[in-house]
C-alpha cells in the first residue's frame, strides 16, 4: 500500500466544513485550546468545534494578556492538518525496500508487539543503550513531548542531549545572567526603544509584533531590526541594520565601545552588579566601529548611530532570537548582544532590559511524566544534531558505545530537519536498525520506517504548556476525538512499557492524571482548576525579573567575563570578553558564499509544510540571491541553480532579491525533501559538527558555490 504524498499541496478532505453547516451533529461551540508547536509564543487559542470529530477556524484567545486575540495564519487554518486527507489512519508495517513508502496495514497489538520483540531482540545482541528513543518538539505540551524520557530512563536506553534548536543560546545567555529568565514580555509596551536581535517574529512570532504595536502607539516607541536581509520584521522596522550571518558579536562589541567611550554606561550600575574590570574595558577600547565594519559590514557611523540611540533610550528592551542559535559562534555572538543591557544599565527601568527566554520561572516537577527518579548517569547521551554521524556509525559520535539498531522517534521529521541529511539518510537505509515512527501525517521519515504509528493532533490528547515567550502555564484540554485508530504519544508508551516490562506509575496514569500530579507537586493549580481558569500566570516580581536582587551567577553578579567551563566542555574555544568569535565556516574561492536556511513565514521547521495553504504561498524551494551575484554567474529568475559544497548538493529556483548583501544567500524554510527537484533537502548542507561550548546545530553557518544548471 504505498501512501500518497502529503507535501503534493493537494486540497484537503473534510468532513463537515464551514460551508455545508447540515452536516454538523451538534451545534457551533467555542472550546479553549493550546498552540503545542515549536514557538515561544504557546499562543492560548479559542477553536471552532463544529462536531465531536471536526474544527473550523482557530483564533487567539483575547483574555489572555499575551496572545491578546492575535495568532499567527498558519494556526488559524489548522483544520486543513486536523481534517488532512492524508492524515494516517491506522498503523503500517513495511513491505518494500526503506525509503519507497510501502506499507500494508496491521493491527495495534501486532504494531506494539513488533517493536517491542524489536527493542528486545537489539538490547539481547548489544545491550540497552543499542536502543534510542529520538524526538523533539512537534507537540510542546509535557506530557506528550517528554514522555518518552521515562521509557528511557526505565528501560536504560540511550538518553539523547537536545542540541538542535537552543543549545547555543542557552549557553549564550547563562554565560551571562545565570538562568534562563529574563522581562515579561508585556513590558514592551512600556518601552521606548525595541531591539530585535537573532529573530525575525513578523514570520514566526506574531505576538512579539502585538506588544511592539502598543509600544509604538502608546509610548512612540522605535523598532530597531538586526538581521542578516530584509525579512518581514525588516520591513516593519523603523531602523533596520544588516549584518553578515555570523558576525553580530562584532557589530555588539563595537556598540559597547562607544557606549563607553560617549558616556552612556552606567557606571554605578556596573560597579554594583556586574564584574566590569579595567581590563573588560581595555577590551571594548579596542573593538572600533571601524574594526568592527571590517567584519559585519554595518558602516562604521551606523553603528555609532545604533549605539547613541540605544545609550540615550532609558526603556530599551531587547528581544533576543533563536537565530543566535544556528551559528557556530552563536554562543559568543548572543552573549556579546545580551552584554548592552548591563553595560547601560537598562535593566533597572520598566521596559528595560531583555528576554530570551523564561522558561526557569516555571517550577516544574517532572519526575512523573520523565521518569527522573530512574535516570542513570551512567547511560550514554547521544547528541541529537548529530544523528547522522550516529547513525553511520562514527566512533565519536556513538561515544565509545554500542551501534543504534534500534528507534522510536516521536514529534520531529530527522530525514528532513537534521544537519548533514545525505548521512541522515545513509543511516536510515540500514537494513539492520529497526525503526518506528509514530506520525500524523506520512513525513519523509515515515517513508524509512518498519512501523508506523498514527498519533493524534493536539486537539485529540490532554496536555499541559508553558510559554518560553512569555509567563503562563496553560492547560490543553482534549477538544475532539482522535482521528480514526490514532493514538497519543503517551499511549504508545503505556502499550510499549507494558510489553517490555517497564515499570515506572507514571505509565499507570491518562495524560490526564499525568498531568495533573505534575501540576499538584509543581505547587500550581490542579489540572481540573487550570482547566477552568485555562491558564495560570507565573510572572515573577519586577526587581527578580530585572536582576535586581542579583544574577543567576555564583556571586549575583552579570558576567563580562564568563566562566565558560561551567557551560560546556567545547569552552577552551569561547572568547574571553565580549567579542566576535572566528569560528563561522567562511567563505572562500571554492565556497564563495555564505549562505542561512532561515524561517519560511507559512512553516515551521517542517510543520505545516504539508498544508494545501501554506505551500501555496510559498510556492517552492527557493534561494534569494542578489542580483549582482546573480548577473555574474548568468543566472536569470526562476532558472534552476545548483548550490553545494563538500557535503552535497541540491537543486534550487533562483529568486532575485537586493535585499541582502552580495555575497550572501539564503533558503527559507525547510521543505520536504520529496518537494526538491531530486529528493535532497536544503540540509544536505549543513555540517553536524558540535558548535563550542556545548554543541548545536548550525543551519545559519553554510559556506556554499552556486552554479546556474
Amino acid at each position: 500500500m504505498p501512501f500518497a504524498d502529503c507535501q503534493s499541496g493537494s486540497e484537503i478532505a473534510m468532513v463537515g466544513s464551514v460551508s455545508d453547516p447540515a452536516r454538523f451533529t451538534m451545534p457551533l461551540d467555542i472550546v479553549p485550546s493550546v498552540c503545542p508547536h515549536d514557538c515561544p509564543s504557546t499562543c492560548a487559542l479559542e477553536v471552532e468545534r463544529l462536531d465531536a470529530k471536526t474544527i473550523g477556524r482557530v483564533r487567539g484567545a483575547g483574555e489572555n494578556s499575551y496572545t491578546a486575540g492575535v495568532v499567527c495564519a498558519k494556526t488559524a487554518r489548522y483544520a486543513e492538518r486536523v481534517h488532512h486527507k492524508d492524515r494516517l489512519t491506522v498503523p503500517l508495517l513495511r513491505t518494500g525496500p526503506k525509503g519507497t513508502g510501502q506499507f500494508k496495514e496491521i493491527g495495534w497489538d501486532e504494531a506494539l508487539d513488533r517493536v517491542a520483540d524489536a527493542f528486545k531482540a537489539a538490547t539481547a545482541k548489544y545491550g540497552p543503550e543499542t536502543v534510542w528513543p529520538y524526538y523533539y518538539a512537534g507537540t510542546m505540551g509535557l506530557v506528550m513531548r517528554d514522555g518518552i524520557h521515562r521509557l528511557r530512563h526505565v528501560m536504560r536506553y540511550s538518553g539523547q542531549d537536545s542540541t538542535i534548536c537552543i543549545a547555543l543560546t542557552d549557553a549564550g545567555w547563562l554565560a551571562g545572567h545565570g538562568v534562563k529568565r529574563g522581562l515579561d514580555p508585556r513590558e514592551m509596551q512600556d518601552s521606548d526603544l525595541i531591539v530585535m536581535w537573532g529573530g525575525n517574529p513578523v514570520a514566526t512570532q506574531v505576538n512579539v509584533m502585538t506588544h511592539v504595536a502598543k509600544a509604538r502607539k502608546e509610548r512612540g516607541a522605535k523598532l530597531v531590526h538586526i538581521d542578516v536581509y530584509r525579512n518581514g520584521t525588516a520591513e516593519a522596522a523603523d531602523i533596520f541594520i544588516m549584518v553578515r550571518p555570523g558576525t553580530d558579536g562584532a557589530l555588539a562589541a563595537a556598540v559597547g565601545h562607544v557606549l563607553l567611550k560617549e558616556g552612556y554606561a552606567d557606571r554605578e550600575y556596573l560597579a554594583r552588579y556586574t564584574d566590569f574590570s579595567p581590563e573588560v574595558e581595555a577590551h571594548y577600547a579596542s573593538r572600533t566601529p571601524e574594526w568592527a565594519e571590517a567584519i559585519c559590514g554595518v558602516p562604521a557611523q551606523e553603528i555609532v548611530d545604533f549605539a547613541r540611540l540605544y545609550g540615550r533610550s532609558e526603556r530599551a528592551f531587547m528581544r533576543v532570537g533563536y537565530g543566535f542559535s544556528r551559528s557556530r559562534n552563536g554562543a559568543a555572538q548572543l552573549h556579546a548582544a545580551t552584554c548592552l543591557p548591563a553595560l547601560a544599565g537598562k535593566w533597572k527601568r520598566k521596559g528595560g532590559g531583555a528576554l530570551y527566554s523564561n522558561s526557569a520561572i516555571y517550577p516544574w516537577n517532572k519526575t512523573m511524566i520523565e521518569g527522573k527518579d530512574r535516570i542513570d548517569p551512567k547511560v550514554r547521551l547521544l547528541d541529537q544534531s548529530r544523528i547522522g554521524p550516529v547513525l553511520i556509525g562514527e566512533p565519536d559520535a556513538l561515544k565509545g558505545g554500542p551501534p543504534v539498531t534500534a528507534m522510536l522517534v516521536q514529534n520531529t521529521n530527522p530525514a528532513v530537519v537534521a544537519p548533514e541529511q545525505n548521512k541522515v539518510i545513509q543511516g536510515l537505509l540500514r537494513e539492520d536498525l529497526f525503526l518506528c515512527v509514530h506520525e500524523q501525517l506520512p513525513t519523509d521519515t515515515v517513508r524509512y520506517a518498519d512501523v508506523v504509528l498514527p498519533a493524534t493532533t493536539f486537539l485529540e490528547h490532554d496536555d499541559i504548556y508553558q510559554g518560553g515567550g512569555h509567563t503562563f502555564v496553560l492547560m490543553g484540554a482534549k477538544a475532539i476525538e482522535p482521528y480514526a485508530q490514532s493514538r497519543s504519544n503517551h499511549e504508545v508508551l503505556q502499550g510499549l512499557a507494558k510489553r517490555l516490562g517497564a515499570e515506572h506509575p507514571g505509565f499507570d496514569m491518562t495524560a490526564w492524571e499525568l498531568a495533573d500530579w505534575t501540576l499538584k507537586a509543581s505547587g500550581l493549580p490542579d489540572a481540573a482548576t487550570l482547566k477552568e481558569q485555562r491558564w495560570h500566570d507565573c510572572v515573577i516580581p519586577f526587581e527578580r525579573a530585572h536582576f535586581l536582587d542579583g544574577f543567576g551567577t555564583p556571586d549575583k553578579r552579570f558576567r563580562f567575563r564568563p566562566d565558560w567551563s561551567a557551560i560546556g566542555p567545547g569552552f577552551a574555544a569561547m572568547p574571553s570578553f565580549p567579542d566576535h568569535l572566528d569560528t563561522i565556516e567562511k567563505a572562500s574561492e571554492e565556497h564563495p558564499f555564505r549562505m542561512t536556511t532561515s524561517p519560511a513565514r507559512q512553516f515551521l521547521n517542517t510543520s505545516f509544510t504539508e498544508m494545501p495553504t501554506s505551500v501555496a504561498r510559498e510556492i517552492r524551494p527557493s534561494l534569494l540571491m542578489h542580483p549582482d551575484d546573480a548577473a555574474g554567474l548568468g543566472i536569470a529568475e526562476g532558472s534552476k541553480v545548483r548550490v553545494g559544497n563538500r557535503r552535497g548538493d541540491l537543486l534550487l529556483h533562483a529568486k532575485m532579491f537586493d535585499g541582502l548583501r552580495p555575497g550572501v544567500v539564503v533558503a527559507e524554510g525547510i521543505w520536504p525533501n520529496s518537494r526538491h527537484v531530486e529528493g535532497r533537502g536544503i540540509n544536505v548542507l549543513v555540517g553536524a559538527d558540535a558548535a563550542p561550548p556545548a554543541g548545536g546545530a548550525v543551519f545559519h553557518d553554510i559556506a556554499v558555490w552556486v552554479r546556474p544548471e
